[in-house]
């Protein structure tokens, strides 16, 4: 659960960075913005792997850049299942979820596998 709720915060992280940074995405407040990081974990837990699964021809087609429109649909629909959300367009979705991928990768990338470090000192 501590797990869990560290990737929702770093998603959350992501997510306000991309409402700073990509023109068209909004949150009418911190809170939604919290929801909005737990439902779209929620959401690339259960709907993605299967949307990914559907889709894997266009995919292999594509050699992987569908992926782009997976996460982008991703967004897309966690901004129609909130209603502080706001995404202006496909556009917009495709990067912010670039932006939260990269956003997750280095905040993931520097506090190690685990989501924390443990250090072992023997004497």
């Amino acid at each position: 659960m501590i797990g869990f709720l560290l990737r929702a915060a770093i998603v959350a992280l992501g997510l306000w960075v991309a409402s700073r940074i990509v023109p068209g995405i909004a949150f009418n407040s911190p809170e939604t913005l919290l929801v909005a990081a737990v439902l779209l974990g929620i959401v690339n837990a259960i709907v993605r792997p299967i949307l990914i699964l559907f889709t894997l021809p266009i995919t292999v087609l594509t050699l992987g850049l569908f992926l782009l429109v997976v996460n982008g649909l991703m967004i897309e629909l966690v901004a129609h299942l909130l209603d502080g959300f706001i995404v202006e367009g496909f556009g917009a979705a495709i990067l912010t979820s670039l932006v939260v991928s990269l956003v997750s990768w280095v905040v993931s990338w520097s506090i190690g596998p685990g989501g924390y470090e443990i250090m072992i000192v023997r004497r």
